[in-house]
């Protein structure tokens, strides 16, 4: 069984900076992406950003120049690093990762999410 742990998430004043991590564990064969996805309230849930088992990375248009994606030291990990947020980046930030299990096919898993609320 494959989990998803995201943590980092907070109350931060804007301007400031923030870092989420997530670590995949269980019986993974290979993941071929990670990502960050976020919902906040009323809206749908959108990509933030994502990086690929080779390391390309993409953003969404709003949050380029501010957040980066990062892979860990640890083996299946990923970081989110924030910064210069801003009030409309509040939203619960999710975990996703595109890989297969071991003796399963291809699928996405979601972490449970972390909130990250941007406010003076």
């Amino acid at each position: 069984q494959v989990q998803l742990v995201e943590s980092g998430g907070g109350l931060v004043q804007p301007g400031g900076s923030l870092r989420l991590s997530c670590a995949a564990s269980g019986s993974i064969f290979f993941i071929d992406a990670m990502g960050w996805y976020r919902q906040a309230p009323g809206k749908q849930r959108e990509l933030v950003a994502s990086i690929s088992s080779s390391g390309s990375t993409t953003y969404v248009d709003s949050v380029k120049d501010r957040f980066t994606i990062s892979k860990g030291n640890a083996k299946n990990t990923v970081y989110l690093q924030m910064n210069s947020l801003k009030p409309e980046d509040t939203a619960v930030y999710y975990c996703n990762a595109d890989l297969r299990a071991t003796m399963q096919p291809r699928n996405y898993y979601w972490g449970q999410g972390t909130q990250v609320t941007v406010s003076s």
